[in-house]
């Protein structure tokens, strides 16, 4: 997921450091001090139509963190033993990343999450301030590894879904970031540009999923389910896979796909106010009742 982009933050510190190196050559010191100040730079280099080029990667997470939670999946599955009767029950918890897209409680994230889990106990999230809340399985869309949760928000501290891009504007080039829970580390920020478009990943159910998005913003196992944002601070993708070193490591290479934010709100719910009113297409999903 890595193309050597310098920063607008690695080269304002490269740029003052050649300015103070310029007046200690010139001697051009005496008893008076140099003190180099750098600023964070709005992302944008070339933004997205609309975006506000005053935003900071730390004004987009100051919005859009809290909106972000830490999935558990508990599953349990049943496994045969040839020397026992009595099939065996095997316990194990997946962990990923979700992100609010309506005010009502509902969370966007991948199937392969919640996959296997018991789809109105086996699941929770937690928000800021360790506040956690059983999440119950409303819609899947296996073909999309996309998965709709729902929770009672009462008592959560006050917080705004997310705001949704248009992912079919997007450039090679175009700064993005990523919020998540690589290795439990909750709410994690990493940035990077749009790597490719038009990529093509499999679903857990092998479907190809087309349009997706490459970035290099580093994304690691937890993150999964999270948001991929532009640099107005808007989703464009939901990030699901990463292309490992095949060498058995696990970690990001800087190679990263998100499924585009398009393809996501065709299997929203209008009723949840998180789609737009442009968007078009029949859900590839199957609707859980809601709780």
């Amino acid at each position: 997921m890595k193309v050597q982009v310098p920063s607008h933050f690695a080269a304002a510190v490269a740029g003052g450091l050649v300015v103070a190196g310029s007046f200690l050559a010139l001697g051009i010191t005496g008893r008076r001090t140099t003190r180099t100040v750098v600023q964070q730079s709005p992302v944008a280099i070339q933004s997205a139509a609309g975006a506000n080029p005053a935003l900071t990667p730390h004004a987009i997470y100051l919005h859009d963190a809290p909106g972000v939670v830490f999935v558990r999946a508990l599953v349990v599955q049943q496994v045969e033993d040839p020397f026992d009767l009595v099939p065996q029950r095997i316990q194990s918890t997946t962990t990923g990343s979700g992100f609010l897209v309506g005010s009502n409680g509902l969370i966007l994230t991948n199937y392969h999450v919640i996959q296997g889990a018991n789809p109105t106990t086996g699941v929770t999230v937690q928000f800021e301030d360790q506040v956690t809340r059983r999440a119950v399985v409303v819609a899947e869309d296996q073909n999309d590894d996309l998965a709709l949760l729902k929770v009672n928000m009462s008592g959560v501290p006050r917080t705004n879904p997310l705001p949704l891009g248009d992912s079919s504007t997007v450039r090679v080039g175009d700064p993005t970031l990523a919020i998540g829970d690589p290795f439990g580390l909750d709410r994690t920020l990493t940035s990077g540009i749009v790597s490719a478009l038009q990529r093509q990943i499999q679903a857990p159910n092998g479907f190809s999923i087309d349009n997706v998005i490459q970035t290099d913003a580093p994304i690691n196992p937890g993150n999964s389910g999270g948001p991929l944002l532009d640099a107005a601070g808007r989703v464009i993708g939901i990030n699901s896979q990463i292309q490992t070193a095949g060498n058995g490591g696990a970690g990001s290479i800087g190679i990263g796909f998100a499924v585009p934010i398009d393809t996501a709100e065709q299997f929203l719910p209008t009723m949840c106010g998180c789609r737009r009113s442009s968007s078009a297409g029949s859900p590839r999903s199957t609707t859980r009742a809601s709780p």
